[in-house]
């Protein structure tokens, strides 16, 4: 059963759908010449995440995580 969805809207008429689940996640990509930004949304101990990253782009741009954390955006625990 689907636990994620994806969207992408652009010149199409409809709108293009992903769905992923809990074991497959969800990776979406939006990129340009200048590099690409992908999200990976995942799910860990009954919390659902999600890592926004800078990545290269047909030989451009750079890798850098920009964001990770819970979807839900409560704070997560302080690991002892």
């Amino acid at each position: 059963m689907s636990h994620f969805y994806g969207t992408v809207t652009g010149s199409a008429v409809t709108a293009a759908t992903r769905r992923g689940t809990k074991d497959s996640c969800l990776v979406t990509e939006a990129a340009s010449y200048q590099g690409c930004v992908q999200v990976f949304l995942y799910e860990k101990n009954g919390r659902d995440y999600a890592e926004v990253s800078l990545k290269p782009w047909q030989g451009c741009g750079s890798n850098r995580l920009l964001w990770e954390g819970p979807i839900d955006g409560k704070r997560r625990p302080n690991k002892k």
